[in-house]
């Protein structure tokens, strides 16, 4: 078989999903791959929203934060429209407003700042110690252990190939969920390669930065996201890239939850190199449910 008709791996769909298609200017069109949800993964959104964005404004500017809000949930069976509303272009930021729609009807809406590269103060939290991810068990031994035995909806979404690797550091409360905290650090992975292009380096890390967050909030009550009976959809999401970064090794997302209350979880989470630079914080507020019928 030739490599032209060959199936496309997990990662190389997660870049076709962001390499957006231009209608007009201003204006762009995103699909989703077609892998059975039924709605669209949070960090798909995140990551065409931004991508449209970047793609309006001058190469020698960067994301420095974004700020979202979930309305609708996304239906992967259509395209997604995403307009770009071009707010400010000043001399260092530039600022723009996007809009998802979906059926006629806003689903998401984001707005990110950019700014060009400048020297400055430097300061930045510690990594966690936590062991290496060579120490840790990999994803099929993971499999064998814990998701063999394990409720069907797990074992189905554990059980195809992924863009993107996770190595809990502590893999018994992460599946077990028998010790709660509102604390976790998971070393994350990219599967296959991403373009030497900063405006895909940064689109790949806000979509991954929407995985697992949530989980924080729920583990600290001894559940998960994978609870059939528990009701979870991501509310907001904001994120600040710190420093310019590359996807060739391991980066350790340190998450904790300081709040759950009126059917909300609050989580923020940093992302640092294996070798401990920060180049990235995230927030996000989430709603976490026990459905009314349980």
């Amino acid at each position: 078989m030739s490599r032209e008709t060959e199936k496309p791996t997990p990662m190389e769909t997660v870049l076709a999903t962001l390499d957006l298609e231009t209608i007009e200017m201003n204006l762009f069109r995103g699909n989703s791959p077609q892998v059975g949800w039924q709605r669209v993964f949070g960090g798909q959104v995140i990551g065409q929203a931004l991508m449209a964005a970047q793609r309006t404004v001058e190469g020698d500017r960067f994301v420095h934060s974004l700020h979202a809000y979930f309305m609708l949930p996304g239906d992967p069976s259509v395209p997604i429209l995403y307009q770009v509303d071009r707010l400010r272009d000043g001399s260092s930021f530039n600022t723009r407003r996007v809009l998802a729609i979906q059926h006629g009807k806003a689903i998401f809406a984001l707005t990110a700042s950019f700014q060009v590269d400048e020297p400055g103060f430097d300061h930045q939290e510690e990594m966690p110690e936590v062991p290496m991810p060579e120490e840790l068990m990999d994803e099929e031994q993971i499999k064998a252990r814990y998701i063999v035995h394990a409720p069907e909806n797990v074992r189905r979404y554990w059980a195809g190939k992924r863009a993107i690797e996770i190595r809990p550091v502590s893999i018994e409360s992460y599946f077990s969920r028998s010790q709660p905290s509102r604390r976790q650090n998971i070393w994350v992975r990219l599967t296959g390669p991403v373009p030497d292009d900063r405006l895909y380096r940064n689109a790949v890390l806000a979509y991954l930065s929407d995985m697992t967050l949530l989980d924080v909030a729920l583990n600290a009550h001894g559940t998960s996201v994978l609870d059939p009976s528990v009701q979870v959809a991501s509310l907001d999401h904001a994120m600040w890239f710190h420093r310019p970064f590359r996807f060739d090794d391991w980066l350790l997302y340190s998450q904790e939850s300081s709040s759950a209350s009126g059917a909300r979880g609050f989580a923020r989470g940093s992302l640092f190199t294996r070798s401990g630079v920060l180049i990235a914080s995230v927030a996000q507020e989430g709603l976490i449910r026990k459905k009314a019928n349980d």
